[in-house]
């Protein structure tokens, strides 16, 4: 079995090194995700940063020193050639997923940039070059006044999104705050929250941060128990059912960062949460019944993170 990446493709079943994907003097300084829309014969990646940075757990230094990514690299599909690189600015630091719309004609996804917590919009201009306006930022959650943290403000930390097959819905996980959002894209100049749920998070209550508000007070969130179980870490990745009904969570980003934000999850191990779509009228609920505990295996306590459909599914479905 062979396994395509945006930089290399590997031999699965032994890892050996077959090709460089992209052309040869051509090396971006960063890689992380990508998704191509073979209609427009493009793909683009985007840049999570330097291993030698993410690797000892995250350090705001790092960013300053520019050992983190705000770049889109935009590559001719099949021919791996790079044609164009995107700044996107300091509204776009440290880009990770990034989706195009399911349908194949269309020239428009999205790029979630975890730091600075927003969802940029990005298409094909009127010169056939690939870009984002100066109102591209599609959603942007706001950084909250925190309490007995690190840092005195806390960003959401967008580390995945998903796009419903129908393209009519938008979900994306908080990793600090610990909540799940939905937004109508039927406009995907203009979406609107449809459903949030919370499902873990630095800022629910038991834990020792605490939002400031605007009037000085101070609160924390609700989040319940699913099944006796206190909900360990943040949202990080999620999947969604064919269907559009089903929307699933893990809760461990790397090991690193994991042990940095979250040591209960290393403690204790990762779960999976089912979190019920309303996709009439929108909406979010956790399913009280589901709950896949993987500090229980064998070898555990484990960290579960990623999550696929066998023969595809939201992220990785793509229509020629």
């Amino acid at each position: 079995m062979i396994k395509s990446t945006c930089r290399h493709m590997l031999k699965v079943s032994t890892f050996i090194l077959l090709i460089r994907w992209e052309k040869e003097g051509q090396n971006p300084n960063f890689g992380y995700d990508f998704w191509y829309q073979p209609r427009h014969g493009t793909m683009i990646s985007t840049s999570w940063g330097a291993p030698a940075a993410f690797t000892k757990g995250f350090n705001l230094q790092h960013v300053s020193d520019g050992l983190y990514g705000r770049h889109l690299h935009v590559y001719s599909w099949p021919g791996g050639e790079i044609k164009q690189t995107i700044d996107l600015g300091s509204e776009g630091l440290l880009p990770l997923e990034i989706r195009f719309l399911h349908d194949p004609s269309k020239d428009t996804g999205y790029v979630g940039c975890a730091l600075t917590s927003n969802m940029i919009r990005f298409s094909k201009t009127a010169d056939g070059s690939w870009g984002h306006e100066a109102s591209s930022v599609a959603i942007s959650v706001k950084s909250l006044k925190v309490q007995n943290w690190i840092l005195p403000e806390m960003p959401g930390l967008i580390t995945d999104f998903l796009i419903s097959l129908d393209d009519r819905f938008l979900y994306f996980v908080n990793w600090l705050h610990g909540d799940i959002r939905q937004y109508n894209i039927e406009d995907p100049k203009n979406p609107v929250l449809a459903g949030q749920v919370w499902v873990g998070g630095l800022i629910q209550k038991g834990s020792p941060v605490v939002v400031e508000a605007e009037d000085g007070s101070t609160y924390q969130v609700e989040v319940p128990e699913v099944k006796g179980n206190r909900l360990r870490g943040g949202p990080q990745m999620i999947q969604l059912s064919l269907d559009g009904k089903r929307l699933y969570a893990t809760n461990s980003l790397f090991s690193q960062w994991d042990k940095q934000f979250y040591p209960e999850v290393i403690e204790k191990g990762s779960h999976i949460l089912q979190i019920d779509v309303d996709t009439e009228k929108g909406g979010l609920k956790i399913n009280p019944d589901f709950f896949v505990d993987f500090g229980k295996e064998p070898d555990g306590p484990s960290l579960a993170h990623e999550m696929r459909y066998p023969g595809g599914d939201c992220t990785s479905d793509i229509w020629i």
